[in-house]
């Protein structure tokens, strides 16, 4: 299946007032997870425009350190996913506690490049874009035009660069069988 990538939506879409973000559910860790996956399905766009804004500028300080930061991580997070679908405990520890699997390989990267680099590079030039990604992710309130793409990219209409990094951490296999299982109960 061909790539798309998502629209870039409206900066007032993405960074409206406070009323459109709200504290997630923390008792409901499955409808947190699913609207922080939902926004960075929607958002994606956005997302990528502001880690690379962010990227640049630590690369720009110090590229060399950020090359290797970059590298670092992204061999890592490659390592984990290939491990994870070789050993089942690790992808059991992925699919129940996915925030637990993106921590591990953010420490096992920072423990790496503490001895590779510049650690502050790393604090600053790819968790900080992580980290605010994931904290507008979880504010974010859905509305319908994010559901509804959601969906689209949840049973296979479309492909993005985000639904492939979800699909490596397992993320979206319960919005496509709640979505089999809801066809289903209309078809009854």
């Amino acid at each position: 299946m061909e790539v798309q990538v998502a629209p870039l939506r409206a900066w007032d879409d993405f960074f409206p007032g406070s009323d459109r973000f709200a504290l997630p559910d923390f008792k409901d860790i499955s409808k947190w997870n699913n609207r922080v996956v939902s926004n960075l399905l929607y958002y994606q766009t956005n997302y990528l425009m502001v880690a690379a804004a962010l990227v640049s500028i630590v690369g720009f300080l110090s590229p060399l350190n950020m090359l290797i930061g970059g590298t670092v991580v992204v061999l890592v997070f490659l390592g984990f996913v290939w491990m994870s679908h070789n050993k089942d405990i690790l992808r059991k520890l992925k699919k129940q506690y996915p925030t637990t699997f993106v921590v591990a390989i953010m420490l096992s990267s920072y423990f790496l490049i503490s001895y590779l680099g510049d650690v502050m590079v790393f604090m600053f030039g790819i968790t900080l874009p992580l980290l605010l990604m994931f904290v507008h992710a979880s504010l974010r309130l859905r509305n319908i035009q994010n559901k509804l793409q959601n969906k689209m990219e949840g049973i296979g209409l479309k492909k993005t660069p985000m639904g492939f990094i979800l699909d490596a951490l397992e993320q979206q296999e319960d919005s496509i069988n709640k979505l089999a299982d809801y066809i289903s109960k209309v078809k009854e």
